[in-house]
Parts: C-alpha cells; structure tokens; sequence
C-alpha cells in the first residue's frame, strides 16, 4: 500500500534538518537533539554550512549534498532563506517540509506575499506550517518540533490525538498531560495551514490505529467542506472529535437586514457545524484534556445515574451539586445494593440513604475498597460511578489507584476518579492505571455530558449531504439585485411551495378601503417597500384592523413611516389574519462557513427570546426534524397543556422547501427569511405572512 505525504509525514524515515545548529540549548539546536534524546531510530541529517557536526552527526553544506532524498525536512530558517530551501527540497523530492519561521501570512501585505512564495516553492510537495513548532508523534518516538515541552524525560505514549493551530497550545496539552499521566499518540500544530491543515489532519488520524480520540484548538476553518468530511469520517470510524474553539466572545451578532443575520452569530454557527458532523465542543480549556481522556477509554454511559463513593462528605458534595446542575442524577442506593454494601462495611449503622455514599472504608484496606467499587458497578442503581479519592491517599499513593484500576474489568460502565487534595503523584497513578482522575469538581459535569451524547446520539442522522431537490424554474420572476420588497420574497417563495396568507397589494388609502369588503373580519395592513425590512420599528404593521377602518389604518401608516424612515411607501398591503404557532426560518450567509439554515419562534420577539436551531446546509429530513425538536418552543407545536396540536409535517416541509430555494440561488442568495411563518392546526399546514430576500 502506497503511503500517504501525510503519513510519511507522520512517520518518515528519514529526517534533513535545515539550518541545525550545534548549539543544543538554541531553538535550532533543539530539533535534532529531541530526536535523538527521545529514540528516533531513522537517519537524521543536519544541513548548515558553518557545521561540521550536529549532535554527534555528520552535518552537510546544502541540501544539494545530502546523501538521499529525504521523507521529510523540518525547516528552520529565516523566511526568505525558509522559501529557497522549501524550493530545493522540491525539487530534490521530498515528500514533505515543516517551516516553523513566522513572519509569513500572520504579519500584513509583506507576509501573505511571502506565504504565496512558500506555497508555489514547494510545488507538489506537501507543507506543513509556516508559523508552526512542528508536530509530535509519541506513538513511533518521532519529535519534528522545537517546542521546550519536549525537555521532559519521559513522555508518555497514549490514545489522544491533538491538532492545534497554535503551536504554543500543542506544548502546553504535552506538559499537562504528561504532570497528570496522560498520554498522546499524535500531536500536531499547523500553523498558518498554507497547504495542510485541521481537516488533512483529522482526515489522517481518522485511519491510526493507535488513536481513539481526537482533540482540535481550532482558531477558524479555511475550508469548511473539507473539515465537514473528515469530521464524518472520524465519526464513522468510532474517533470522537472534542474541539475547543477559540473566539465565544467575538462579536457574533452582526447588524444585518434580517433577524436571522443578527441571530446567527459566527460561534453560533460553529456549533451548528459540530452538531452535524457529531463532535464535542469543549466549552473550556481543562475540558480540551479532560473529555478525550474519559472517551478515550471507550467506556459507555447509558444513563444520568451517577454513584459517588467517598469517605469525605465536603468533597463528594461538591461533585455532587456540580453533576445535578448538569442534569445528573445521585440516587440513593435502592436496598439491595445498601444491604451488599452493609455486608461489606460489617456495620448495621452505616447510613446509606443517600448519595454520596460516605463509607468509612475501615482504614482504607484494599480489598474493600475493591469490593466497595466492584458492588456499584454490578448494582442496576447506577450508570457510572466515581470515586473520591481523599487527603489519606497522601500517605498510601497507590491504595486508591490501584483499588480502582482493578475493577475497570469487572464493568464498561464509566470509572472515574476525584482527587481532592494536591496529590499530583496520585493524580497521574490513577490516570495511568486507566481511569480518568481530575482534581475539578466541576469537570465531572462536562465529562459526564460527554459521554452521553456519546452514548445517545445518532451520527448517522446527520452523516451526508441531503440529496439535492429538482431545480425550480424561477423563469418570468423578478429577482433583482439587493433587497426584494415583501410581496416579491413571498412570491419567490411559493415558487417553492411554501404557501402565503391570502393578500391584496394596494396603492393607497381609497383604494385600501375599496378592498376592504374581500375581507370576511379583521386585517393586519402593513407598509411595502424593498427598503424597510424591520416594518414594526418602522410603525408600519397594524394588527386586527377593521375592514371598515382601513382607509383611516393607512392613512396613519403612510405619515409614521415617513416621518420615522424619510421613505416613501411603494404601496400597503392588505392580509388576512392567520392564527397559529409564530416560526421563523431564515438563511444568513456566514463569510467564513457558508450558508446557515435557522429556525426557531418567531414574530417580533425572535431576536428576543432567541428560541433557535442552526444548521450549515445542505440538510436532510432528519435533520430538520432534530432542528424542531431541539426547540424549547417544541411543546407549542406538539400541543402543550391540552391545545391543538400544529401541522409539524407541514412546518419541516417548508423549511426544506426553503433549503432547497437557498441552495438553487446559490451565491447569489445572502439573506432570506420568513418571519412569521405561521403553523396551523395538524392537517392545516403552514402560511407565510412576511418576507425578506436580499440578492447579489
């Protein structure tokens, strides 16, 4: 089987270090000595001209000289010199080069220029970086990087994979993990990505036998599509994806036409993508090491009831309050398990009406607290258990995690570990013996969380492109460029089959009231013009207006628009009131993922009560339905307290209908939105009762 740039990046067998210095205590003498200090068995060749040796190595003028091509060149020159050797290592035919200089595409004008150089120096050879410390492969002892982590004796082999942007995140998970006895196989920084980047990397650990989990610093995405597909395949391949994406805070909620632009803020929209290709976000940084070293252990949650076992009730409470915040459960044990646990203590006093379970332990003996832990995992009370480890572990380091190592046999239920005092000794002895320890109360919740989405969701439901609907023919329609008045959005909506409220479009106030016997009661009157998206701030919707107080309705409108906007009207229109649930299903075009699909409670509160699902189309049946349910409005529609239920068929029609019309439109389509789009009664369907549609 014909390797991979990639893999041979990940395993070459042969290393040129560009511009190595002799000076092992130098950023540029550091490659070269990890190597060799962390047993990398392949042939390493320095290359510097005012060197005859490196590391004990014969070390070559130029790369012209070096005595075979190499698999892979790590680059550690200034950026001019970094391109020219970039240049010859292509034409030499290697198959792949890692640049860590900055001063590249990070730094302005200058720095894009000189990336675009790099890019078209290294031809069909792959690269890695600029701007980056290299990557870090545990699994074959292989250390192309220069980051100080590296210092360190002994680092510890794992399951864990890490893709991080920032070169500077890669060594501090390294150095955190190695304190706490976790271990890594692949690590891997990439820098500005002017040619690899988080996808490749995904894509490529996705097929690593030595990796389970996958854990992402992302930053941003330059090619959505890519990472959506090697997200999935991760997923098919049973690696789950725990990303930490940086930028919460930025300010997400743009100013836009639409309420859908001002509710699809970018973070938003990122979880909206990790929804869909089924990956974990790590809402903080602890989380980034905390989460893949539970999955990693492939350990299965089916339920929410959590055992804790502790002989200090202070720190049992704290995971306690922690995991019922985050819907958890700590049951008492039911009297079967009490009485095995009675048995056990030889104690007819104990107290075990309630959870944490506070045992004595009699004086820590190893057996019983084996046995303890063993009859939690066997008791049907309980989905998971953890295990406080307590201030007497400071004297006996290795009782707990020994206790605790040997009952992972015994069950696949999750077993995990609270160290509460600073005992990092104990710490990574627990970690190290295969169950996952932390010294947060409050990491318990997230972990936890994880591993029951891990257990309950359905990757398969959002596994693929839906498939594309039949083209629409929009011929004889108008679609100018900019944005559409009400009427004409609507109309370009029902050439999709999403159906309106009944409506007349009229000129003025006479001719308003002329129309007003086609109305068998009460109308809403609103003000039309392609320049007015948000008509309410604007004072031009009525509501329950009187067929025979419509000309009055206008003539009133016609004044306050004016006077608010300085618009003139194009004209009012006339609808019929529709009673139902109040939706909105917008499209926004995020500049760096693409277009959104949003759905969520409508009318005039949406951008209030923000009751929202996001996807990033294309979307599928599936799909749409999880968006609806996934609604806290959700009850509404399926009849809460006793009302009707809504056409729930109709309303996920609709806003496939609606994907399948931005997907045609393409790039042209920026905004759209419907809002109202009220749903009926079961069998009644849907009606449309505004619009707005913004064009390129």
């Amino acid at each position: 089987m014909t390797m991979s740039a990639i893999d041979i990046l990940l395993k070459p067998r042969s290393i040129a270090v560009i511009g190595a210095s002799a000076d092992a205590t130098k950023t540029a003498g550091r490659p070269v000595a990890y190597l060799q200090k962390h047993g990398y068995a392949g042939a390493i060749y320095p290359v510097n001209p005012r060197a005859d040796t490196v590391g004990g190595l014969p070390c070559y003028p130029d790369i012209d000289a070096l005595p075979e091509v190499p698999d892979v060149a790590l680059v550690l020159l200034a950026p001019e010199r970094a391109i020219d050797a970039v240049a010859a290592l292509s034409r030499r035919g290697t198959a792949a080069t890692i640049v860590l200089a900055s001063g590249f595409g990070e730094v302005g004008e200058l720095g894009v220029r000189r990336q675009q150089a790099l890019k078209a120096a290294a031809g069909d050879m792959r690269l890695l970086g600029p701007n980056t410390i290299g990557l870090v492969n545990l699994t074959d002892r292989i250390m192309l990087c220069a980051s100080g982590a590296l210092e360190m004796e002994a680092l510890q082999g794992g399951s864990i994979a890490v893709v991080s942007q920032s070169g500077g995140i890669l060594g501090s998970l390294l150095s955190r993990a190695a304190a706490s006895g976790l271990g890594f196989s692949k690590l891997v920084s990439t820098g500005n990505e002017a040619d690899l980047d988080v996808a490749d990397f995904i894509d490529s650990l996705a097929d690593d036998a030595e990796t389970r989990v996958i854990a992402v610093y992302m930053e941003g995405l330059r090619n959505p599509d890519k990472f959506r597909r090697a997200a999935l395949k991760a997923a098919q391949a049973g690696k789950p994806l725990v990303i930490y994406k940086v930028g919460r805070s930025e300010a997400g909620a743009r100013s836009a036409a639409s309420h859908t632009g001002a509710l699809a803020g970018a973070d938003q929209v990122y979880d909206a993508l990790f929804h869909q290709v089924g990956a974990i976000r790590a809402k903080t940084f602890a989380d980034l090491l905390d989460i893949p070293a539970a999955l990693a252990t492939r350990r299965t949650l089916r339920g929410k009831r959590i055992a804790i076992l502790t002989s200090t009730g202070g720190a049992g409470t704290l995971v306690a309050d922690s995991l019922g915040v985050a819907g958890f459960e700590t049951p008492a044990p039911g009297p079967d398990t009490a009485a095995k646990l009675r048995e056990l203590q030889q104690n007819d006093q104990i107290v075990l009406d309630r959870n944490p379970i506070d045992v004595t332990l009699a004086g820590l003996q190893p057996q019983l607290l084996r046995d303890t832990i063993a009859t939690l995992l066997a008791s049907p009370d309980y989905d998971g258990v953890i295990t406080v480890v307590g201030s007497s572990a400071l004297a006996h380091p290795t009782l707990a995690a020994g206790a605790i190592a040997d009952s992972l046999a015994q069950s696949d239920k999750p077993v995990l570990a609270y160290v509460s005092p600073h005992a990092p000794a104990v710490l990574a002895h627990i970690n190290r013996g295969g169950a996952p320890a932390f010294t947060a109360p409050e990491s318990f919740a997230s972990v936890l969380t994880a591993l029951h989405a891990r257990a309950t969701r359905d990757i398969a439901a959002d596994a693929g492109p839906a498939e594309a609907a039949s083209p629409v023919n929009l011929q004889g329609l108008p679609l100018p460029s900019g944005s559409l008045n009400e009427t004409q959005a609507r109309a370009l909506f029902g050439r999709f089959g999403i159906p309106s409220v009944r409506e007349c479009v009229v000129t003025d106030a006479a001719q308003g009231q002329d129309e007003a016997g086609s109305f068998d009661g009460p109308v809403v009157v609103k003000v039309l013009s392609s320049r007015i998206t948000h008509k309410t701030e604007a004072g031009g919707v009525a509501v329950g207006v009187a067929p025979d107080a419509i000309g009055e309705a206008i003539t009133a409108m016609d004044a306050r628009v004016r006077a608010r906007t300085g618009i003139e009207p194009e004209g009012f229109l006339l609808q019929e009131m529709a009673q139902g649930v109040e939706m909105i299903v917008g499209m926004h075009r995020d500049p760096q993922l693409g277009p959104v699909l949003l759905l969520g409670l409508g009318g005039v509160t949406a951008e209030l009560f923000k009751d929202t699902a996001l996807r990033l189309l294309p979307v599928d049946h599936p799909t749409v339905r999880d968006m609806i349910r996934s609604l806290k409005a959700w009850p509404l529609l399926d009849g809460y307290r006793g009302r009707p239920k809504a056409d729930v068929q109709a309303l996920e029609d609709a806003v496939l209908r609606f994907a399948a019309m931005a997907q045609q439109l393409g790039e042209r389509l920026m905004d759209a939105e419907i809002n109202p789009l009220f749903v009926l009664e079961e069998g009644r369907g849907v009606r449309a009762a505004d619009g707005v549609t913004i064009l390129k």
